[in-house]
């Protein structure tokens, strides 16, 4: 009997193990997609629709490909900052709800533990089950603060590298977009000319793009390519259009 509590347990733990790795796992490379979802979809579209626009102000391939570079590497390092910032702020409010949740279980420890009773309660526990876990967790002041930040506040751990990875994902996932729609003035110097080859190749990978994104977050794939495609092509015909009126209004 002790052998088959034993064989239970180590189950039990091993089911555990799996389980948080699983989950950690999937967390991880969720951010990671919304990263990469985040830089090459801006850097797709910013580029196109800058390079469309120059394109209606009739200047050369080479005058928009500086410009297009420019923007490029001015774009990645602002999105990347903008996602370091953003992962800091996360992880410094994680740390402020920490700290104010730590007080708390010293201060007030009845209070805090009638709202694990509470939170057991709306999984369907009876009191006669969570009593145990509340009593369980009281002798344990650590796991008692991580079900607190997980179940109470909905807040997971973060990585202390995650903000130094997200501006990296981004800052590269934007200057692999940005580069797509700047790749025809590279090989043909008439902008006329490049500009045609550009909205192609671009609307091209902005389908591809949002068929993976689709596939990736869980929507219609081809109905992500669609839209994600659409929103390109407003982007840059309105830049475009806007580039001959003002040249129109100056001639």
């Amino acid at each position: 009997m002790a052998n088959q509590n034993q064989n239970g347990y180590a189950d039990l733990e091993k089911q555990m193990l799996i389980l948080h790795d699983h989950e950690e796992k999937h967390f991880m490379s969720s951010e990671i997609v919304r990263d990469v979802i985040l830089g090459v979809s801006d850097g797709l579209t910013v580029p196109f629709a800058l390079a469309a626009g120059l394109s209606g102000a009739d200047v050369s391939s080479s005058i928009i490909l500086i410009a297009g570079i420019a923007e490029v590497a001015a774009g990645a390092i602002s999105m990347g900052l903008g996602g370091y910032l953003a992962a800091k702020s996360e992880a410094d409010h994680y740390m402020k709800e920490l700290k104010r949740e730590q007080d708390e279980i010293i201060a007030v420890p009845d209070t805090e533990a009638a709202e694990v009773a509470e939170i057991l309660s709306q999984y369907g526990a009876e009191p006669h089950e969570y009593g145990p876990v509340v009593n369980a967790l009281r002798r344990n002041p650590q796991a008692w603060l991580d079900f607190m930040m997980k179940f109470e506040l909905g807040l997971e751990k973060p990585d202390p590298m995650r903000a130094l990875q997200s501006a990296m994902t981004i800052a590269f996932s934007y200057i692999i977009g940005g580069l797509v729609p700047l790749v025809p003035y590279m090989l043909i110097p008439i902008a006329t000319k490049a500009v045609v080859a550009s909205v192609i190749l671009t609307i091209v990978a902005l389908m591809i793009f949002g068929f993976a994104k689709g596939h990736f977050t869980g929507t219609q794939p081809f109905k992500s390519a669609l839209q994600t495609a659409f929103i390109g092509a407003i982007a840059s015909a309105a830049a475009y259009s806007i580039a001959k009126l003002f040249q129109a209004y100056h001639h």
